[in-house]
């Protein structure tokens, strides 16, 4: 059986794309919409955990959504006192996983640069 085809992104940030550009050269990443505001159907405790992770997370998309309300909706637990069980938070620790929400997945996370492109004709930062 052949490899997984490896996403744009994580060969770009495992350093894949360096070892095998002609492997990767022509991958795009699909473009996807801002994450936005959480779900209606979310009670109180998992909205409070969807803004946390919007501010914790600022590379998730819209397209991060689905596994983003199950770990609201567990992390919502814990913040009203509910102790979930080990089941529940073993599978929580994978969708922190998927999300690039643990220390070792948030290093695979390629994350623009803040930095201001230089402007041609006025320069870096916008001035004469």
């Amino acid at each position: 059986m052949a490899a997984r085809r490896l996403p744009a992104g994580k060969a770009k940030a495992t350093g894949a794309a360096l070892r095998n550009p002609g492997r990767h050269k022509d991958r795009k990443e699909p473009a996807s919409a801002p994450l936005g505001g959480a779900p209606a159907h979310l009670d109180l405790h998992a909205k409070r955990a969807w803004d946390r992770f919007r501010s914790e997370l600022p590379w998730l998309t819209a397209a991060d959504k689905a596994l983003l309300e199950i770990a609201s909706m567990v992390r919502g637990e814990m913040l009203a006192g509910d102790i979930p069980g080990v089941t529940k938070l073993s599978m929580y620790q994978s969708v922190l996983s998927k999300l690039g929400a643990t220390p070792t997945d948030r290093s695979k996370v390629n994350m623009p640069d803040d930095e201001a492109e230089p402007d041609e004709f006025f320069g870096a930062d916008g001035s004469c």
